[in-house]
This record gives structure tokens, sequence and C-alpha cells, in this order.
């Protein structure tokens, strides 16, 4: 049964912003089990997390962070690097309450925006959880396809799924 889309209200200023640490508190808030934190962080996030611990796994301070906010809110958060080559997305997350409105696709969008232009990329690509199909349809639409991580010794439950950029923005206008 598909859903159906929301209408989005595009009234409201939609900003890509580095990640402040007031956005820390809101961040964690997202995550209230082991299973979600892991789905998120990878296998090796700590569960329970500290602010210390947290900062640390998700490299906060070390990797370009991005909190994706309307005038009052924070919407979703997301990172970018690069790896193998490619404008690489982690740790992609849409507020619990703001899941199913087309922010997940638009934060992709401005992370590629903002990241291929600052790493000098023409493709992009991501992991995905093996334990969540939610986010790996929305990866499909955008027009990801899973392929052989380039490191055969890299074991993780994970799919990595790569993407052209171009391909990724014009699946997301029709998207949103």
């Amino acid at each position: 049964m598909r859903r159906k889309k929301r209408p989005f209200d595009d009234r409201r200023s939609m900003t890509l912003r580095p990640v402040t640490p007031a956005d820390l508190q809101v961040i964690m808030s997202w995550f209230p089990d082991q299973q979600s934190c892991r789905n998120w962080g990878g296998p090796e996030f700590r569960f329970p997390f500290s602010e210390q611990s947290f900062l640390e796994d998700a490299q906060l301070q070390t990797l370009p962070s991005y909190s994706y906010c309307d005038d009052d809110r924070l919407l979703a958060f997301g990172q970018y690097y690069l790896r193998a080559g490619r404008c690489h997305l982690a740790r992609l997350a849409v507020a619990p309450a703001e899941r199913g409105k087309g922010h997940g696709t638009r934060l992709i969008v401005a992370l590629l925006d903002c990241g291929s232009t600052a790493l000098g990329t023409t493709e992009c690509s991501l992991f995905v959880s093996t334990s969540n199909p939610r986010a790996a349809r929305l990866y499909e639409r955008l027009g990801f396809t899973e392929m052989q991580y380039p490191d055969p010794t890299l074991m993780i439950p994970a799919s990595y799924m790569v993407a052209e950029i171009t391909a990724v923005r014009e699946r997301s206008s029709a998207a949103c």
C-alpha cells in the first residue's frame, strides 16, 4: 500500500547549516534504543551513549556535519566525506515527527550540493543498514543502486549504494 504524499509548505525557510552544540541534544533524542542507534550510526556506535561518546562516535568534530532546519526546528541531520572517490553521505537522519514529509530527500540533495562542490565529485555513495528497509527504498527512489564495496575486507551489516549526483537531483525534483 502506497502512502499519500503530504503537501509540503514551501513558505518556510529551509536551510542547511553546520551542526551546533544545541542541535546535539535534539539529535541524540532521535535514537532512544540500541537498534535505532545502530541503524543510524553503525555497528560500532556505543549505546547507551553519553554526550561525549555521541560526539566521538558520530565524529561531529572531524566530519562536515550539517543540520537541516526550517525557521525554528531541526528537521534532519547528515554528514559527507570523500570515500572511494565519491561524496559519501553518512549518518543521515530525519526527526521522528518529520518523517514521510520529504525532508530526507531535501537533506540528501542539499548535502550533495555542498559535498560534491567541496570534494569535486560527480558520484555519491552511502551505506544503509540491512535492517532499515524504509531508508533503502528512499535511496532506490533517488537512483542509488546497490553494489559491491571496493574493499572486500569491510564486513558490516549494511548495503553499499552508489548514484550519479545529477541523477539524484533529477529524481528528487520529481519526488518533492
